[in-house]
């Protein structure tokens, strides 16, 4: 059954291609990007005030260094970027010799250590991989992957999380808490049927996972062993990633695209590439600052 909790639009921009958000509890500042129009938004919680940064490539994550800089993946590398003024310098290329693939879904590891997805822009399949930056080193992780998504870790980090869309598969991998890679091979935790495909996801404070199913209009909650606990109704039907956030990190964010919809199905779906506030009376977890170095 679909549960229907309080929400709100925090943003009526209707995003191409929503995705990646994020949340620094440091200054109450969501952010997320539109993928294909390359934008950022930030997004204060408390008041409600949106900005948009052009940022003049295509963009899907960030993680939070400092106060001032943040770590943003982009189609070609990586970057850090100035809070302060909004200024991009490449701190690494990543698939920058292939313009065939772009980045998409990002989380950083309790250690610090960026996962980072990357697939083809027009989803062709085994063209994406997802990498590890740790200690200023890009490392391959799992390479022929069509679309990276739900990259996200357990509270105590010995376990990661990570969705091929394309196969409609959830997968769960044993990691060393210290460095956030790999112990071991990835193994299934659950295959998604029926209406829709695993999206962003993100973990609560007691290990579930919140992955926002694309076609489904919906965030569904899964324990830790696989079990499907909760579908929660969002107001667009291309749901696409959830984040924790606000000042007990207990609403979620979640974002939307009209990617691939057509003038009749925009119609059909008022919310189409909306950013909503869901209530959802869940606590989640406070994202770590990417670390760059030792």
């Amino acid at each position: 059954m679909m549960e229907q909790v309080p929400t709100t639009i925090l943003c009526a921009e209707r995003c191409h291609l929503g995705e990646g958000p994020t949340y620094d509890p440091h200054t109450d500042t969501a952010w997320w990007f539109d993928i294909r129009e390359g934008l950022l938004f930030e997004a204060t919680i408390a008041s409600g005030a949106v900005r948009r940064h052009v940022l003049g490539k295509m963009a899907s994550a960030l993680g939070r260094i400092d106060a001032n800089r943040q770590l943003i993946v982009a189609e070609d590398g990586l970057y850090i970027r100035t809070i302060a003024d909004g200024a991009l310098s490449l701190y690494l290329p990543l698939e920058a010799d292939n313009p065939a693939t772009r980045s998409n879904d990002s989380r950083v590891h309790p250690s610090g250590t960026f996962w980072i997805g990357t697939m083809g822009r027009r989803a062709e399949c085994g063209l994406g991989s997802i990498y590890a930056l740790h200690r200023g080193e890009i490392i391959k992780l799992f390479p022929n992957v069509t679309i990276p998504n739900a990259i996200c870790f357990s509270p105590d980090g010995t376990i990661g999380y990570f969705a091929d869309t394309d196969e409609n598969v959830l997968y769960r991998v044993v990691l060393d808490p210290e460095t956030g890679l790999p112990r071991g091979e990835p193994e299934v935790l659950l295959r998604h049927t029926g209406i829709g495909g695993l999206d962003g996801a993100v973990v609560d404070v007691e290990g579930r996972i919140w992955n926002a199913r694309w076609g489904g209009g919906c965030v569904d909650v899964y324990s830790s062993q696989g079990e499907h606990l909760r579908s929660i109704a969002v107001p667009a039907s291309q749901a696409s990633c959830p984040a924790f956030v606000g000042p007990d990190l207990s609403r979620l964010l979640v974002t939307s695209a009209w990617q691939d919809m057509d003038e009749a199905a925009k119609a059909a779906d008022p919310g189409h590439g909306q950013t909503f506030l869901l209530d959802v009376g869940t606590r989640g977890r406070a994202e770590p600052d990417v670390k760059l170095s030792t």
